[in-house]
């Protein structure tokens, strides 16, 4: 079978990701030349390469160009996903979107399996482990997939140190039909290291409280132990959707103002049109082209394109109204 030629300049990791996901899922062998080309620092990162090493073994794959730095992959899996497998990020490198790539393996395979990771699970410029949690997860759960994650330890920025492992279970998806808020409720999460002053939690909760338009059902405070300071919040919405809103705390900003960062981030997205946040947008791109449906996002931003297109390299088809009149309709 002639390997699939891809250009990885248009976008960022996502784009990698996703081609290992469709070629795990059809055996169709790719090449990307240009991987994260147009990226402060190009090629794979040590976060990108655990993907590769991920989907390789899941699938005994032939891979040539899986170094960090290389700008060029070739991916040539031999068998449909199986096995247990274990990843290091080695750095504070996103657990999270090393799971992003396997969850829809869902749809292709015979018996279970698990991917153990070690990074980071709340760091900057990926989905926090909770977001993958509690906004993705249970969102593609009401359309049959059959996944959950299990938190080891927490890991922030910059040292990393964190471990979770990823169960996906054969799960064939319903077509999603994700076009309409409904009734919607909010819950809170915040984690903080043990090195943090004990009431900083409490703080950002108490911040949501007291400004969020939404009802909060639920709120949630935790310590963790963790091999560096850090912390994370995150705004969980759901209704007839799903959408998630997080904020990681820093050196010397106040734990309310963190909270505001995320509060203000969730009034936006309910001023606006759409009905899941932009990053899902983003990340519902292959769910949408494995099982069809349709999604109403917020908007057409460069990523959905981008990934839009390549999914369509791989013979799925999606379609973009956006003439509809509360954002853009995804359809498969």
């Amino acid at each position: 079978m002639n390997a699939l030629e891809l250009d990885g300049s248009a976008g960022g990791g996502q784009l990698l990701r996703t081609a290992l996901t469709l070629a795990s899922l059809t055996g169709r062998p790719f090449e990307m030349t240009g991987v994260r080309a147009d990226r402060p620092s190009p090629g794979l990162r040590p976060q990108h390469l655990a993907c590769v090493e991920a989907a390789a073994e899941l699938t005994d794959a032939t891979v040539d160009g899986d170094a960090v730095g290389s700008e060029t992959l070739s991916f040539a899996p031999t068998r449909s996903p199986a096995g247990d497998v274990a990843v290091d990020v080695g750095t504070a490198g996103s657990v999270a979107l090393v799971f992003d790539t396997v969850v829809p393996l869902a749809t292709g395979i015979d018996a279970p399996i698990s991917v153990t990771a070690s990074g980071g699970t709340d760091v900057k410029w990926a989905p926090t482990l909770d977001y993958l949690r509690r906004v993705k997860l249970p969102l593609l759960a009401r359309y049959g997939l059959a996944a959950d994650v299990a938190l080891r330890r927490r890991g922030f920025y910059p040292v990393g140190g964190g471990r979770a492992t990823l169960h996906v279970a054969p799960s064939p998806l319903r077509p999603l039909a994700v076009d309409s808020r409904g009734d919607l409720v909010a819950s809170a999460h915040a984690v903080a290291a043990t090195d943090l002053a004990d009431d900083v939690p409490d703080r950002a909760l108490g911040r949501v409280r007291d400004r969020l338009s939404l009802p909060v059902a639920e709120t949630t405070a935790t310590v963790a132990e963790t091999d560096c300071p850090g912390f994370a919040l995150l705004l969980s919405v759901a209704g007839g959707t799903r959408a998630g809103f997080d904020a990681l705390g820093e050196r010397g900003v106040p734990a309310e103002d963190v909270a505001d960062g995320a509060v203000d981030a969730c009034d936006q997205w309910l001023d606006g049109p759409g009905v899941v946040d932009a990053h899902l947008a983003d990340q519902l791109v292959v769910p949408l082209a494995l099982a069809g449906g349709s999604v109403r996002l917020p908007r057409l931003t460069a990523h959905v394109r981008t990934n839009r297109e390549l999914v369509e390299t791989f013979g799925y088809d999606l379609a973009v109204d956006e003439a509809a009149d509360e954002g853009v309709v995804l359809s498969g």
